[in-house]
C-alpha cells in the first residue's frame, strides 16, 4: 500500500471508493439493463438510494480503518470527509429530489 499520508489523497480515496462500490452493486445486481439506466432508477427510487448508497459506504469504511490501523491519520481524515459527504448527499436526494 502507498505511504501517502495526505488529506487530498484520503479525499480522492474516499471519492472513488463509493463509485467503485456502486459500479460493483450494478454488475452483480443489475447487469441485463445499462448503467445509465441503472443510475437513473437508482436516484429515482429512494429506498434503493438509501440502501445501496449505504453498502457504498462501506468501502469507505473499510479504507478509513485500514488506514487508521496503519497510522496514517491525514488520509483517513479525508476518508471521513468523504464519507460525510456521500452520506449528506445521499439524504439530501432522499429527502428533496
Amino acid at each position: 500500500m502507498l505511504k501517502l499520508d495526505k488529506i487530498p489523497f484520503g479525499i480522492a480515496l474516499g471519492a472513488l471508493a463509493p463509485v467503485l462500490g456502486l459500479v460493483i452493486y450494478y454488475y452483480l445486481k443489475s447487469p441485463s439493463i445499462s448503467f445509465g439506466e441503472f443510475t437513473e432508477y437508482f436516484f429515482k427510487t429512494k429506498a434503493l438510494l438509501t440502501a445501496v448508497g449505504s453498502l457504498c459506504l462501506i468501502s469507505n469504511i473499510v479504507l478509513f480503518t485500514l488506514f487508521i490501523n496503519s497510522k496514517r491519520d491525514k488520509t483517513a481524515i479525508g476518508i471521513f470527509i468523504m464519507t460525510l459527504m456521500y452520506g449528506l448527499m445521499i439524504l439530501y436526494a432522499k429527502f428533496f429530489m
